[in-house]
């Protein structure tokens, strides 16, 4: 969108719901544009073309570069391009040697990402870890199905799950759809596009039997971190997913109403969930422990949230005997708690936050169990009465 940028306008400048970002482009400066995401986020951007086709390269964010210094870099990128035996800027690849993976990666597909996904910073790890040790030094344009294919056939050499071996490939086909409407020479096919994904079975479900709660409850709380036990049952009483009760703060509740404001799910939107009396109850006590901090369950030695509990909930979970036990879990024995209880599938969906019913029905089989233990009561007197007992 060709737009007059000034610096109040610039500061402005928001991304329509829906579209996940937009860039603004300066018309006192054709090569330079501001790219607002959904999130809130903008950052400065170049975009050029040479001989390898055309480019988008991140400037710098829109608060730590004004209007006024961002044309002139977007300008003295231009001129650099221009400049003999320098055809790419500082730290680009020469003309003949092409656009390589990890050139990409690091240059164009992170700093574009980081401006409106939320999980970047897991498509950095799989980056790091399963794909830039094996393509990072390739072409971009030297990267074939059978690349991708051989690749699919040695995560699932490893054991790797389904579920995350087609992450991978869900990540790679989002990677060169990107080059290709970037215009980044020579790429257009993406090799990951005809690669059949995995099957994934989303049968395994656990669920906390009332017998083990008690096991559980008495594992955390001989824990060595102290912080474990409210965790694991604030994730016990209200549901919520693992990363929601880790940055949980004070200001997300409201006494008065006995809400939890949590303010960006992971569909991304806030939602309000209600607090029974046992989570203020134990927000109470938290309280007492760890009201001087701004989160409700910080890590006692930097006062910020818990970046993993993981090794401390393994010990505790195999303390208890539960060795195959997930945090996940919890929040699908919450579920069965529910329904259990007579809920409805409805009244979990709320509860839990599912965007859809789909994401619900998993626990169907619940429901109907206890509808026919309900039915089986009235089965049961009849039988009585029509046996003379």
């Amino acid at each position: 969108m060709l737009i007059c940028l000034d610096e109040i306008l610039a500061s402005r400048l928001t991304c329509p719901k829906g579209l996940g970002c937009i860039a603004y482009q300066d018309s006192a400066c054709h090569h330079l544009s501001l790219v607002a995401s959904e999130a809130g986020h903008r950052a400065w951007f170049v975009f050029y073309a040479d001989a390898l086709g055309s480019h988008l390269q991140h400037l710098g964010d829109w608060r730590t570069l004004s209007l006024a210094q961002a044309r002139c870099l977007a300008d003295q990128h231009l001129s650099n391009m221009a400049m003999p035996g320098d055809p790419l800027a500082k730290g680009k690849a020469p003309l003949h040697q092409g656009t390589t993976f990890s050139w990409f990666i690091h240059e164009h597909y992170l700093p574009f990402v980081q401006m409106y996904k939320r999980s970047w910073k897991c498509d950095q790890s799989i980056l790091r870890v399963h794909l830039l040790p094996v393509l990072g030094e390739r072409l971009m344009d030297s990267i074939y199905h059978d690349d991708i294919l051989s690749l699919q056939k040695k995560w699932i050499g490893e054991g790797k799950a389904a579920a995350t071996v087609n992450k991978h490939l869900a990540l790679l086909r989002y990677i060169f759809n990107l080059s290709i409407k970037w215009g980044i020479a020579g790429v257009t096919n993406n090799p990951a596009k005809n690669i059949i994904l995995l099957p994934v079975s989303n049968a395994r479900q656990r669920f906390l039997s009332a017998e083990e709660v008690k096991p559980l409850i008495d594992a955390v709380r001989q824990s060595k971190n102290q912080m474990l036990e409210p965790i694991i049952s604030m994730l016990l009483i209200t549901g919520a997913r693992k990363r929601e009760v880790l940055d949980s703060q004070w200001n997300h509740i409201d006494w008065e109403l006995s809400l939890w404001k949590i303010p960006k799910t992971k569909a991304g939107k806030p939602r309000f969930l209600p607090l029974a009396a046992a989570a203020l109850e134990l927000l109470e006590s938290q309280r007492v422990i760890s009201g001087h901090s701004n989160f409700i369950f910080p890590n006692p030695k930097t006062d910020k949230p818990f970046q993993s509990v993981y090794y401390s909930w393994n010990a505790a979970r195999n303390e208890a005997g539960l060795h195959e036990l997930r945090i996940h879990d919890l929040r699908h024995s919450f579920a069965s708690f529910l329904i259990n209880g007579g809920r409805s599938l409805y009244e979990v969906q709320m509860l839990l936050g599912h965007s859809n019913t789909q994401m619900t029905q998993r626990y169907a089989h619940l429901a109907q169990r206890t509808l026919t233990d309900a039915s089986d009561v009235a089965g049961t007197l009849i039988s009585r009465s029509r046996s003379g007992f």
